[in-house]
């Protein structure tokens, strides 16, 4: 067991491993940061030290950040933190063990993610057919679309794809998503038709913008003369409401975030395992991904009562006369 460092270095030395070994993201240090520093500001408090507090203790500081009125999903978050701490702690030798790893978190209010049944996801990829106000547009608005349902990436994955990603008819895409994280997601039939006809349109594009006024090529796939250099996500989501408005559906209901959400519910529905949904999204913890686990359920129940001898009533059963 290695020598643990001053209580004042337990934060610090954890938020530097979290950015620089496990790649997290700048707004999740931050967010450690802001939850570990109430803790911290408690254990002084109490003239506790991480080295030999109990998990009593920790759980009289969850008990107080619920006598403050937090709600269950801030206090979930903090002890997420607190756990993510003294693994850290606990994997470097400066703890013998991890007292916050049995606690019973006050669990999350149950928030299904809203979705999209395939019907209208399917309107949804007609309609962007005939979306735009040339035959270029209504080819890169496929594009898009077919894409998003198919990989199931966040918006931000989507708009800022580099071209070279989509060259030689890909069947998998290689995403950069949160934390400067690579997975690979890859491409059903139709998303990789919509890519060879954008690609072909786009290149033209390109080339008669080289010829006419000598314009630098761009390294994004669905390039834009704005000051980022490709389609902003502000741009995408009201083409999105334009076309869910095409396709007969409420604006309201349609984002890039809820088809996210159908391509994962469609995909579970569909028998895929969970983990796998989890490496296709592009999630760091597999708890991000349990919010799903409504749809196992479902898809269970109904295995149960398809294929359970007694689940369609008792009839006759082998032996009676």
């Amino acid at each position: 067991m290695s020598e643990a460092p001053s209580d004042p270095r337990w934060l610090p030395a954890f938020l530097e491993a979290q950015a620089a070994e496990a790649g997290a993201a700048r707004n999740t240090i931050l967010g450690y940061g802001r939850d570990l520093n109430d803790f911290a500001g408690f254990l002084q408090e109490k003239g506790l030290s991480y080295a030999t507090l109990t998990r009593e203790d920790i759980e009289t500081y969850l008990i107080r950040c619920e006598a403050d009125g937090l709600a269950k999903s801030t206090r979930a978050r903090r002890l997420s933190a607190i756990r993510q701490l003294f693994r850290f702690a606990y994997e470097e030798g400066w703890r013998a063990d991890n007292p916050a790893i049995r606690i019973s978190g006050p669990g999350r209010a149950q928030r299904l993610p809203k979705t999209l049944s395939l019907e209208e996801v399917e309107a949804l990829l007609e309609a962007a057919r005939d979306q735009g106000r040339s035959q270029k547009d209504q080819i890169r608005n496929r594009c898009l679309m077919e894409l998003l349902y198919a990989t199931g990436m966040r918006v931000s994955e989507l708009v800022s794809l580099p071209v070279s990603a989509a060259r030689g008819d890909p069947r998998m895409l290689l995403v950069r998503g949160k934390g400067d994280k690579e997975r690979m997601v890859p491409l059903s039939p139709p998303a990789r038709e919509a890519l060879t006809d954008w690609l072909r349109t786009r290149d033209a594009i390109e080339e008669e913008a080289r010829l006419q006024h000598r314009a630098p090529p761009s390294r994004f796939l669905f390039p834009s003369p704005g000051k980022e250099g490709h389609l902003t996500r502000q741009a995408f989501h009201r083409l999105l409401k334009d076309i869910a408005v095409n396709a007969g559906i409420s604006p309201a209901k349609v984002t890039p975030h809820v088809l996210r959400h159908a391509f994962a519910t469609h995909l579970l529905q569909g028998g895929a395992d969970l983990r796998a949904i989890q490496m296709l999204l592009g999630h760091a913890d597999l708890s991000t991904t349990e919010i799903y686990t409504h749809v196992l359920d479902e898809r269970l129940k109904e295995l149960v009562l398809q294929h359970h001898p007694l689940a369609k009533g008792r009839g006759k059963r082998h032996g009676d006369a």
